[in-house]
């Protein structure tokens, strides 16, 4: 069985504390067209160098009905900046236009078989899951990138058409799980694309 939700799964519903002193779940974007959900965090230079274009991505499909979660699920004792308080400064300073939530448990980035950070998966209208992967080849350094994947997905799926790339290998720090190594990955989570040869 795959660690990583696959293609044409539905989405697994959750009840998290954001930022803002809300609770999300699946129900909270309920009239959106598309959902994003992201598994992100605070201190990974591949989040970093991501943000900006997150926060860019977000308001440009707002309008068009597209909705974006971010998720963070990264141990603290030894990532003390991804603690929840932190996570609520940094979305201040970051001005989010999306919800900023909190995983403590894991559960939920289990869940989902979140690889890396950032990490993102995109439900169609029914919530079934249409993509996985990554935003485009380049997240840590910001106007090198020369693919979009995660705009094309959504462009695809506002269009009505299949969606052409479904999966790529998300590109970041591995999810920093509890009482492991923080190179840790669980045994049966591997990368969702195998390139060619």
């Amino acid at each position: 069985m795959a660690f990583t939700l696959e293609i044409g799964k539905p989405a697994i519903d959750f009840d998290l504390p954001g930022t803002d002193g809300r609770n999300y779940s699946l129900k909270s974007f309920s009239s959106a067209r598309i959902l994003v959900v992201v598994f992100s965090c605070n201190h990974c230079p591949y989040v970093a160098g991501s943000e900006d274009r997150m926060i860019r991505f977000c308001k440009d499909y707002a309008p068009h009905g597209v909705a974006m979660v971010a998720i963070n699920s990264n141990e603290t004792q030894n990532h003390p900046t991804d603690s929840f308080e932190h996570m609520v400064e940094h979305a201040k300073e970051k001005a989010f236009p999306f919800p900023y939530v909190r995983d403590d448990t894991q559960a939920v980035s289990l869940a989902y078989g979140a690889l890396r950070t950032p990490h993102y998966y995109v439900f169609d209208h029914d919530r079934i899951l249409r993509y996985t992967g990554r935003m485009d080849d380049s997240p840590r350094q910001p106007g090198t990138e020369r693919t979009h994947e995660l705009r094309d997905a959504v462009d695809d799926l506002l269009a009505g058409r299949p969606v052409r790339i479904p999966l790529t290998n998300p590109i970041g720090c591995n999810v920093k799980w509890k009482g492991k190594d923080q190179h840790w990955m669980p045994p049966e989570a591997c990368d969702l694309v195998y390139p060619s040869t």
